[in-house]
């Protein structure tokens, strides 16, 4: 019977050693993003000030539309890919987005966000999460290559 217990105990152990750490996941995410993370802008576009203003979200953001949700009449969009290198908890994912204007079929400027998620111990709270290069240090993706035009 004891030995039962132990093995019971010891499963949960052996389980979680094979995962990676919060830590080995994070310092992954910041190798990977100083390859390729960020924004790089291909072309600007000026657009007129009406032109400009329709693109505005209620919060003053420029919003292009996914491809998805993209009309026929609509000039450029939006379209991303998300690969997970690993799921489950914790996992690890790369985002790609590119906006593309519908004319000539041409990227205009590309977004590519790392990220962890999880790998915290269980309990009530909402698992941790770390993005590279995180939301508050890169600009609005669209403002980078929509500018107002005179």
């Amino acid at each position: 019977m004891k030995n039962l217990i132990s093995i019971l105990l010891l499963l949960p152990l052996v389980a979680c050693s094979s995962t990676p750490s919060k830590s080995e996941l994070d310092a992954e995410v910041k190798r990977l993003c100083a390859i390729d993370g960020g924004i790089k802008v291909y072309e600007t576009v000026k657009l007129p000030p009406e032109k400009y203003n329709e693109l505005l979200d209620k919060f003053g953001r420029l919003r292009i539309p996914r491809q998805s949700e993209a009309e026929v009449t609509d000039e450029y969009y939006d379209e991303c890919d998300k690969h997970y290198y690993r799921q489950g908890n914790p996992e690890m994912s790369r985002t790609h987005c590119r906006i593309i204007r519908r004319s000539d079929g041409k990227v205009l400027g590309e977004l590519v966000i790392y990220g962890r998620g999880g790998g915290d111990m269980l309990g009530p709270w909402h698992d941790s999460s770390f993005l590279c290069p995180e939301p508050a240090n890169i600009p609005n993706f669209e403002s980078s290559i929509f500018v107002k035009g005179e």
